[in-house]
């Protein structure tokens, strides 16, 4: 039997529909014992703050929000958590003591317990991340929290610029320089640009990886992004797609609403054997 009722979730985007955090979330809600009921709102451009309110009106406790609202979800919070404070990125929502909404991000949780998961990250690591938009704005804290040397290669400066100033406080974070990367190799690459993106028309130099790069990308899908494409055209050997930052970074919402964390391992091999 259930262990509680009427908890009410949902997933806020725009879009929506290839998500698979409602699968996610019905899995944690059996395996925990929790009713949780989850969906997926497909949200207007121009109505996100309008829904959110008249959701959590309706005596509902949390919810998640992805692209492109995660911006306004962190204006829209009543109250922040310290890492949702510094990515000024919000993806989960949680109403405390029916007075008001607390912004929480558990992104950068999510991408770093699953590189911790795969073995993709040490102390020290030199890290290249691609983009300097907002999924990349979610993790930068807790790559940095490793001790991490970061650097931001992106299509424009000023982007890529910004996110430096907003978190070099924080650690060792620089724009991608070929004269300035002083290693002779990255010990990681981290894909937070769209699954779109070209990477034939993004310009690295492949003697900066070695045999032992990691690469991950931060999406996941039905069909190899491109970035997946473009590591097995450069025969790279460990590669990893978003999956399990998905699960994990859901797994630690479900913690912020409910005081327990899910068992994730079996739910990331079951979604890496269906097709997506």
């Amino acid at each position: 039997m259930p262990k509680n009722k009427n908890f009410n979730y949902a997933l806020f985007g725009n879009p929506v529909n290839h998500s698979r955090s409602p699968e996610i979330h019905d899995f944690f809600s059996k395996q925990t014992g929790i009713l949780h009921i989850y969906e997926a709102i497909n949200v207007p451009l121009d109505r996100f703050s309008l829904l959110v309110s008249d959701f959590f009106k309706n005596n509902i406790s949390g919810a998640n929000v992805t692209s492109p609202f995660k911006k306004e979800a962190y204006f829209f919070s009543d109250k922040l958590s310290e890492r949702a404070q510094i990515a000024k990125s919000v993806n989960t929502l949680k109403k405390v003591d029916n007075q008001y909404v607390l912004g929480d991000n558990t992104d950068g949780i999510g991408l770093l317990s699953d590189l911790k998961r795969l073995k993709f990250i040490k102390k020290n690591f030199s890290v290249l991340i691609l983009g300097a938009g907002g999924a990349v704005q979610g993790v930068l804290l807790s790559i940095l929290s490793m001790g991490c040397s970061v650097y931001i290669l992106n299509r424009t400066d000023l982007n890529a610029l910004n996110l430096v100033n907003q978190f070099k406080k924080y650690g060792n974070i620089k724009i991608f320089k070929t004269n300035s990367f002083k290693k002779k190799y990255f010990d990681l690459v981290i894909n937070g640009l769209s699954r779109n993106i070209q990477y034939e028309n993004i310009f690295i130099p492949l003697n900066l990886f070695s045999s032992k790069t990691f690469f991950y990308d931060m999406n996941y899908g039905s069909d190899k992004t491109s970035f997946l494409n473009w590591c097995k055209k450069i025969n790279a050997k460990y590669v990893s797609d978003g999956i399990g930052m998905l699960v994990f970074q859901a797994a630690h919402s479900f913690l912020e609403w409910h005081g327990i964390f899910p068992k994730i391992d079996y739910i990331i091999n079951l979604l890496n054997q269906k097709s997506f």
